[in-house]
Parts: structure tokens; sequence; C-alpha cells
């Protein structure tokens, strides 16, 4: 059996470690340095494809080429001509650690603490892959392939990425045929087409992170436009969900753009004190100076996202989210309206006159009369004013809330910010007949209304704010918001 045997005159066989078709992982010992090795074995049976061989040997190539300490390091490559197997061998350094997976299958669960924690330190390491010239993809990001050492106070433990089976080079994938490798349930849909990014990992890793947090494979939880729907079955701070929700993003596009942009969104978390507490004795100064370096150079991914037949743009990035509602537009019921104020307001104004000309002081009671109907007149022509061309703002990032109405230019409305924290839920009002009709007996319908709840105070769009907005306009921007801010909508 191939346990009892020393491969290349140097390396006996301790132990199996995994299997998949053509190729075996092994943990065998050094006669030389004593020191426990890995060794993986590509042997030319019934199973082997070429195309196998070609994958193999850019491994090594690659292992040879990379130094970082969270990486195995390259020690061997030959050829194996026993009576038993023929084949190559890749010997490269013993890592004494547990795979996630093996901690998953074993029980282990992990806090959110700990998954920022790991997340961070393979963002770290793919920075240093994308970052080779030319740019290293791993391309098979998993549970099985990241390594975690023993807890050591606050920190979850070392974190290790290995097997580059799968790895391409950007000049490979440009200068030869392109190979569909990875694993099923963490590859972006851009990698089942054999285009893979430094973006691709990122998806790969957020998939990884969400089977920590929920358990679950993520090729067996549901999914909606292609889109892994994790939210239901964790309990996240919205930071984290937002910023997994940018990495599993099918489009690329729209997914967070490099290893770089990940990082500072995951450092962006608004911690708990206990949280903060925990983490920041891990930051040395030399880490603070490089997420320093990194904010400064950073281009952050950002989209702009509409709806066809709407002129709202909505901006937004994993720091922020813009939504911008420009004036409506002329409409034909504006000539009703417009007709209606003019004769409501001439009216009044014909009222007041006579009531001012009346004689004093018998003329107060009925001037003072007037204003309520003065304050509906100027409501109305206000409505049709900011209708042609007035536009709305709303900003929200991770300090605060802002909201602004702006007329021609000049910004004439602008509550003071409200904390972003504040946020507390998110109301969708459907389209309803009003409970009680109008002085003439008639019922009235009520618009669709979106309001966003901070604290005591609220912003509300839609309804009989002025802001005339469809039905389809106000659910998409309630389901914009509640992806962004990972809240859920809450329907009345």
């Amino acid at each position: 059996m191939i346990t009892e045997q020393i491969l290349g005159d140097r390396y006996e066989i301790q132990q199996q470690l995994g299997k998949k078709a053509g190729r075996r992982t092994f943990v065998a010992r050094d006669l030389k340095t004593q020191e426990l090795v890995i060794i993986k074995l590509l042997s030319f049976n019934s199973d082997f494809e070429w195309n196998d061989l070609k994958l193999f040997e850019r491994e090594a190539e690659t292992l040879k080429s990379l130094s970082h300490p969270a990486i195995p390091r390259y020690l061997d490559y030959f050829e194996v001509n026993s009576p038993t197997i023929k084949g190559f061998a890749l010997v490269q350094t013993y890592i004494p650690a547990q795979t996630l997976e093996q901690y998953l299958q074993s029980g282990r669960s992990f806090t959110e603490v700990e998954v920022k924690q790991i997340a961070t330190a393979v963002l770290e390491i793919l920075i240093y892959l994308h970052g080779l010239n030319p740019p290293v993809i791993h391309r098979d990001i998993k549970p099985s392939n990241i390594l975690l050492g023993e807890r050591s106070g606050n920190s979850v433990g070392q974190v290790y990425l290995i097997d580059f089976g799968s790895v391409q080079t950007v000049l490979a994938a440009e200068g030869g045929t392109r190979t569909v490798v990875g694993t099923y349930g963490y590859m972006p849909p851009e990698q089942f087409g054999g285009r893979t990014v430094p973006a691709s990992d990122l998806y790969s890793l957020g998939a990884t992170i969400i089977y920590l947090v929920t358990g679950t494979h993520p090729a067996d939880l549901p999914q909606k436009d292609f889109r892994i729907q994790f939210k239901p079955a964790v309990h996240l701070s919205s930071g984290l969900v937002r910023t997994l929700k940018w990495m599993i993003e099918p489009s690329l596009d729209k997914r967070l753009s490099s290893a770089h942009t990940a990082l500072e969104a995951l450092d962006a978390f608004h911690w708990q004190p206990a949280t903060i507490a925990l983490t920041i004795g891990k930051l040395t100064e030399s880490r603070i100076q490089l997420t320093k370096k990194r904010k400064q150079q950073s281009d952050l991914a950002s989209s702009i996202a509409k709806r066809a037949g709407s002129k709202i743009k909505i901006t937004k990035n994993w720091d922020s989210i813009e939504i911008s509602i420009p004036p409506s537009g002329f409409k034909l019921s504006m000539l009703f309206t417009g007709a209606f104020a003019i004769a409501w307001n001439s009216f009044i104004l014909l009222w007041t006159i006579n009531a001012l000309i009346a004689p004093f002081p018998t003329n107060i009671p009925f001037a003072l009369f007037s204003l309520p109907f003065w304050s509906v007149g100027f409501l109305m022509i206000w409505r049709l004013i900011f209708g042609l061309f007035g536009s709305v703002r709303l900003s929200i990032d991770h300090q605060q809330i802002t909201f602004k109405r702006d007329l021609l230019g000049w910004t004439f409305h602008r509550p003071q910010s409200l904390p972003r924290e504040n946020i507390s839920k998110l109301v969708y009002i459907l389209q309803h007949w009003h409970p009680f009709p109008d002085r003439n007996g008639n019922q009235t319908i009520v618009p669709a209304q979106l309001d966003i709840c901070v604290g005591i105070k609220k912003y509300s769009l839609g309804g009989n704010t002025g802001i005339d907005l469809s039905e389809i306009e106000l659910e998409w921007l309630a389901d914009e918001l509640s992806d962004w801010l990972g809240i859920p909508i809450q329907h009345n």
C-alpha cells in the first residue's frame, strides 16, 4: 500500500488526508529533516486527464513564486515511478491546523467577531495574491481550503489559505484555453464560463462566510435572481449583512471590486464597545498605517441603479446610499390643479379684500377666518411648482441620514441630519381609501407612502407629501433601502 511507501527516496508516507479523482494528499515525514510535510500526488490512472497535469504543474510553479506566512511553502517536485503508482508529487510545508470544514463538522459555531477576523485574514492574503504581477487568483476558496489554528486570547486563531490546485494567473487566462474549475455553491457566475477575475475570489469568500454563519452549504440556501438568500437564517449586524451581499453579487459590476475594498467595508462596521475592545488590541501600528494607506488609495466600488421608465437615480456603495428624485415634470392633472388653485385663491383674495374694507373692528374676525383657506391655496400652488421644478435627495452613510428638498438649485428645506443608528424601521403604506369621506361625502384615495422611521421622527416619500411617486417606484425604493440597511419592510 502507498501509505507504507517512501516516495522520492526521502518522504515516508504517514497518513492519507484526502482523495479525489486522480489526486491524493498525504502527510509524510521528510527523512532528511525529520519534519512533517504535505505531499500532493497526481497519478496516471484511469481518471487522468492532461488538463489535470497542466493544473498540477501550474500549482507547483505558483507555490514556487509565493512567499507569505499564511500560505504553504513549496519544498519539492518530482516524478513518481514505482511499481504501484506512476505520476508526479508536489511537496509543501505541513501546517498543524484543521480546516473550517472540519470545525463545522465537529459542531463548532462561529460568532460574528470570529467570522469578521477570519474574513479579514483571508482578505489580507488575497491582497497579497491579487497584488502580484501577474495577479494570482485562487479560484477555489471554500471552508475545506482554509485552515484555522488554535484560539489565542481574543484571536480566533491563525488563518491559512491552502490548495492552489485551481489557481489561475491573469496571463494564463489570457494566453490559453480557459478551464472551468471550482466548487459548486462557492463559484461566482462568471467562473462557470471559464472567466475569473480577482473579484471572483471575493464571491467565494463571501459564500464561505455565509456557510460559517448559517451552517448550511450555500448551494442549499434559497436563491432569488441568482442571489443567495442568507439573511433570514442569520442574526448579524446590518454592516456585515450588507458587506456579504456586496461580496456575493452575481453581477461583477455591482460586486466589491477588490480585496482592498472588501477589507475597508469590513473595517467600517459600527461595532458595539465590547466588540471594539476585543478587536482593537489586535491592531498593530503597522496595520493601522496600512489601513490608512488603503483608504487613501482604494477605488471604492459603487453602482448606479435605475428603474426603466423612472427618473429616480440610486447611487450606492458599501459606505453610503443616495436617492435622487428629480422633478416629476408636467402632467395633465396639473392643468386641473392649477385652474382650481387659481379659482380658489382668487375667491379667497376677493373674500379677504372685502373683509379688510369692512368697518373696523368687525373686519378683523372675517380677515382671520380667511387664513386657513390661504394656507390651503398656497399649499396647492406650492405642490404645483415643486412638481415642476423641485427635487429631493435622501442620503444615508454610516454616521447619519440627511433629507433635502431643492427648488431650482436652492435648498429650501433641510431638516437636521439624524444618526444613522437610530433608523429603526421602514414602513410601506399601501394605497388605500381614506377611512372618512370628504365634506361632500365622497371617498378619497390616499396614495402609497414610504416612511423611514428615525427615532421619534420620520422621513416620508410619496403619499400626500408632494413627492409624487408611483407604487412601483416606492416598492423599488423600499427594496433598495431594506437591502442596504439590512432592515425588513413593514407593510401597513
